[in-house]
């Protein structure tokens, strides 16, 4: 009597699972919204350095004195003959700018003049939000496996708010570098939490198509809201105080789930275990025998000292670097999991100065996320992990290399249609592949290493994520840059993904030894969409049956 047949006892999908779906929709728009906020409010204006004789010109009038005289925006005209036929005497020192602020909204670098020579500022800011990440994954992924996922998950969404507050708050560089940081502690965990949190308590056949719906609808919605939320509220400082105040919901979760029963029989807490199983079956109407939950106590500890006598041979994710073939694996999921996360999160922020709204834009090509999510239900049984995942990188680094190709030849305000479709397609391929791997990557890594593998790889890729402002940053010099370094990366890891073994329809390895001969004999060009299946003609069952119909 384990959990899984307790639990379709208890009901696996009633009542209590529609409320933990509705819960974990509520946190990926708190997720969407948090984790893309430092994007919203710094997108930069069109701006030009401030001069008198331009203080009465429009903006398209400023901006095609600035084209005419080929000059950069950052560049001060110190003497100005006439509006008409400006001619330059000397260059001097920015020190204050024209702002063409969309719909009036104030950003960050409009209102503490982060352009130009001071535009860096930004980025090192931003980037010790992924700092920040690393650590709180590491931190409360601890606090999560020491005193229960219900208590990390408040503490975690807890932390996002707060950095988003004092964000809100800060007037120079230093401290918007602390409060990004504390922002960050939060990124991803207390999604990848609660995803946990509903994964266990879930019936197994609906998993996969109602986290995928759930993640996809939800996610887009607040992704596709939060800009014109910014925009209605009309400032950085007042969209941060927006978005943090739902946070505050994750209070009254303890009153309406319960803790995880699979942790908590993992600390040995067999009572409080059938307690949260007991009010499952409460919510969802169900009479459940208390000689049920006896057994399932019974099995659990005779499991325990099982577990114990085999607890001295226990598999390590080090052990995983000690033979050659698991050690190429996972040297190979670690790069992949930098390079995916990297081309993700860039061709999500890379908004502006692509001839169109960067807040439409940012909206409308988040519906990506629907089609994305679909992508992987209706394909990845047939093409496979290993398809999926190969296919995905590499269609996606086509897209993006095709949008630096055009964004380098066409005129952006002409074509901005154009470039906005291909902005789309690129974040769709980022997107499956991000999906994709996180199931790949599962299956690889055998059962007896499976959590610390996974969240190791997953640290190290929000590791590495502190570059991709820097990396966004180099459009400044030359706008087609990140969409190009973007497609060479993801290019590169549908490379690699053909050195990785196929995992679907097969018996996963569970331990070390059976992941380092796992997919031993096949070729890095198997794919199972490709496999040639035996004609049923050839069949010794079905000669002389030829003509049957």
């Amino acid at each position: 009597m384990d959990f899984e047949r307790v639990l379709e006892k208890c009901g696996n999908f009633g009542r209590y699972q529609i409320i933990l779906l509705l819960i974990f929709g509520y946190t990926n728009m708190m997720s969407s919204m948090h984790y893309f906020s430092q994007t919203l409010i710094s997108f930069t204006p069109n701006h030009w350095c401030y001069h008198e004789k331009l203080a009465n010109l429009s903006y398209e009038h400023i901006n095609l004195l600035y084209k005419n005289l080929k000059s950069p925006k950052c560049t001060l005209l110190d003497d100005i003959v006439n509006d008409t036929n400006p001619v330059v005497a000397k260059v001097g020192e920015c020190n204050e700018w024209f702002y063409e602020r969309e719909q009036g909204y104030e950003s960050i670098t409009s209102e503490l003049n982060w352009v130009c020579d001071r535009a860096y500022q930004s980025a090192v800011g931003k980037s010790f939000f992924y700092v920040g990440s690393v650590v709180g994954t590491i931190l409360f992924g601890i606090l999560a496996d020491k005193y229960g996922r219900v208590p990390a998950i408040i503490l975690t969404t807890l932390s996002g708010g707060l950095g988003d507050f004092m964000t809100a708050f800060v007037n120079d560089l230093p401290a918007f570098i602390v409060a990004r940081f504390i922002s960050g502690l939060s990124n991803d965990t207390f999604f990848m939490l609660m995803f946990i949190l509903v994964f266990e308590y879930l019936k197994p056949e609906k998993r996969t198509f109602g986290l995928n719906i759930i993640t996809a609808t939800f996610y887009c919605a607040g992704l596709m809201l939060s800009p014109w939320f910014a925009i209605w509220v009309g400032s950085w400082r007042k969209y941060l105080i927006l978005v943090s105040t739902p946070v505050l919901l994750v209070l009254v979760y303890p009153l309406v789930i319960c803790e995880s029963a699979r942790w908590l029989l993992t600390q040995q807490n067999y009572t409080k275990a059938v307690e949260c199983l007991k009010y499952v079956a409460k919510i969802n109407k169900r009479k459940v025998e208390e000689s049920v939950f006896d057994e399932f106590v019974e099995f659990y500890k005779q499991k325990l000292i099982e577990e114990q006598k085999l607890d001295a041979n226990k598999d390590t994710f080090l052990g995983m670097f000690s033979s050659p073939r698991l050690r190429k694996f996972t040297i190979i999921l670690l790069v992949k999991s930098v390079i995916i996360t990297m081309a993700y999160d860039i061709a999500s922020r890379n908004m502006e100065g692509l001839g169109s709204s960067p807040f439409a834009l940012f909206s409308y090509s988040s519906i990506c996320y629907i089609p994305g999510g679909l992508t992987i239900i209706l394909f990845q049984n047939v093409i496979g992990r290993k398809g999926m995942a190969c296919s995905s990188l590499f269609v996606g680094g086509l897209l993006t290399a095709v949008t630096g190709f055009l964004i380098a030849v066409l005129d952006r305000q002409t074509y901005a249609l154009l470039l906005a479709i291909m902005v789309a397609l690129g974040r769709y391929g980022a997107i499956v592949a991000y999906d994709a791997e996180a199931q790949y990557a599962t299956e690889i890594i055998p059962t007896s290493v499976r959590g610390r593998g996974v969240s190791n790889i997953h640290v190290v890729g929000y590791a590495c994520s502190f570059l991709n402002a820097y990396v966004i940053y180099l459009g400044n010099f030359y706008k087609p840059l990140p969409s190009l370094f973007i497609s060479f990366i993801m290019l590169l890891g549908a490379g690699l993904c053909l050195a990785l073994p196929e995992t679907h329809g097969k018996k996963l390895p569970e331990s070390l030894s059976e992941g380092e001969v796992f997919g031993l004999n096949e070729d890095w060009y198997y794919f199972p969409c490709f496999e040639r299946k035996p004609r049923n003609s050839k069949h010794p069952s079905n000669i002389g049956n030829e003509s049957k119909t």
